[in-house]
């Protein structure tokens, strides 16, 4: 008996047909994927399955019973849990409070904090079930989001993307969480865009194509070219990443030690690197390590480092607004889509407008046709697929807000650009897009600062990469002197016998 089977599902939105008659099956302990590029329709279906969402058409069979799933608690109540891409958690609730408002009535909050703690030491995710969701990075957030689903104990598991800001560490322990719950009988969809986790992890693939099932396959007797020719029709295109030709300092930071905010931040200790005119420096770390608070003084969103700290072409920026420093050539991309880099009720054009105000006269008046123009150009130059400038943000696949976010900010030619995650649940060739573009802006002699947890994706953009590790920066190295094993050790904060071994080799 098959543990979910969908038959014919459809659903229409205004601008888009996001599922067009989708068949599915899955099996009870089987870890199914779900494939497809940006804007595909893997989100809206998950969505249908979790009652988030309700169908226009179609049937839902689950254990081969027909059943109407109207939302999320019911959902639950069958067995049905799900891990968004775009987190679903309050930020002004504690991780457990977030936790406790999604089960049912009976445990107490402080019998479900000891549950966390349980659950969370299990299956080797690091939670603090007593911090505000406020205080926490993506990476941490999402760790919340598993283990809420874990504690419901489900008999179909949905992750969307579960993986885009985890550490190589813990993707590795979260595969060997996966495998266990399918050896346990439960089943398991998994949306992510990374081929090699595919493969390595799932039994069965489903791959969708504008709303279509394009075909089933099983991954592991596919590659990565095949299963992307697949998914976009074609192979990622390669990177052509020359060496960098370094010009003058740009942005440096000095000895920037900075108090954290609350009682669950990261102190910043003596942070110290520079970036050059036509180079990308990379920062790898694991979520929590003071990424946060780091970001938030580049930007000028946290003015109180000492003016001195921060330099912007050798003048002291380390006190000036966010507005003042995007005038001077800062320009900068956060790590979280919703509510920072756009606000979900707004149109794209009203978005483009939060960082672009070419287009607002000293009056204060707004050209909206020229709005309109720079926005379509968004979408046209960065192959966003949307219904237009008038769009809303949120009614875009994460992916594609991703691709315009970022488009905004390289579109504007900043001679600095500042990104976070930068290509966060966007798929293979949208990930190839955006990483040729950063390197495009790096040869017009752009100084890009990058901040990731995808080892990967440092290594291939990258010239230079530093650390930060408990509120500290390693010292800086060349990516040509590094290795995927060396820097997750540094990741640990373990740099100093590294850093000698490589002076003495270059002695």
């Amino acid at each position: 008996m098959l543990r979910l089977e969908l038959r014919n599902i459809s659903k229409q939105y205004p601008s888009v047909k996001a599922n067009d008659r989708v068949n599915l099956r899955v099996k009870p302990g089987e870890i199914h994927a779900v494939l497809g590029e940006n804007g595909a329709g893997k989100s809206t279906l998950m969505k249908i399955i979790y009652g988030a969402v309700r169908p226009d058409e179609g049937e839902v069979l689950w254990n081969g019973e027909l059943v109407t799933i109207r939302n999320p608690h019911e959902a639950r109540r069958l067995g049905i849990s799900m891990v968004f891409q775009h987190f679903s958690l309050f930020d002004t609730l504690t991780a457990a409070e977030n936790v406790w408002l999604g089960l049912d009535k009976g445990p107490s909050l402080a019998d479900v904090s000891q549950r966390i703690v349980q659950v969370a030491q299990e299956y080797g995710l690091d939670v603090d079930p007593l911090r505000p969701v406020h205080t926490l990075s993506v990476g941490e957030r999402q760790r919340v989001e598993i283990v809420r689903a874990l504690m419901t104990k489900p008999q179909l598991l949905i992750l969307d993307e579960p993986t885009s800001v985890l550490t190589p560490q813990a993707v590795d322990k979260l595969f060997v969480t996966l495998r266990q719950l399918a050896s346990e009988g439960c089943s398991i969809l998994y949306i992510s865009h990374k081929l090699d986790e595919i493969r390595a992890l799932c039994h069965h693939c489903t791959v969708l194509g504008a709303g279509r099932v394009r075909g089933e396959v099983d991954p592991t007797l596919e590659s990565n070219a095949s299963l992307s020719r697949l998914m976009i029709g074609a192979e990622p295109p390669q990177l052509q990443h020359v060496k960098a030709r370094a010009g003058d300092v740009v942005l440096a930071v000095r000895d920037l030690s900075l108090a954290k905010q609350d009682h669950f931040g990261m102190n910043l200790h003596r942070i110290g690197f520079e970036v050059r005119a036509g180079e990308i420096v990379g920062i790898a770390g694991v979520s929590g390590n003071g990424q946060q608070g780091l970001m938030a003084a580049l930007s000028g969103e946290d003015p109180r480092a000492a003016a001195e700290s921060i330099r912007l072409y050798d003048r002291p920026i380390g006190r000036l607004s966010p507005a003042v420093r995007r005038r001077r050539g800062l320009h900068f991309v956060p790590e979280e889509r919703l509510g920072r880099g756009a606000v979900p009720g707004l149109s794209l054009a009203q978005n483009t407008l939060l960082t672009r105000t070419e287009s607002v006269s000293r009056a204060g008046w707004i050209a909206n046709g020229r709005v309109d123009v720079l926005t379509r150009k968004l979408i046209a130059r960065f192959k966003v697929k949307a219904g237009g400038p008038d769009a809303p943000a949120k009614s875009l696949s994460g992916g594609n807000l991703q691709k315009f976010i970022v488009g905004r900010e390289i579109d504007a030619k900043p001679r600095v650009l500042i990104v976070s995650q930068p290509t966060w649940g966007v798929d293979v060739g949208a990930a190839a897009q955006i990483r040729a573009e950063l390197l495009k802006l790096r040869d017009e002699s752009c100084a890009v600062l990058v901040v990731s947890e995808e080892l990967d994706e440092l290594f291939e953009i990258c010239d230079r990469l530093v650390v930060i590790s408990q509120g500290r920066v390693s010292p800086s190295v060349n990516v040509g002197d590094a290795s995927v094993e060396m820097i997750g050790q540094w990741m640990s904060g373990l740099w100093d016998t590294q850093e000698k071994e490589l002076a003495h080799e270059g002695a």
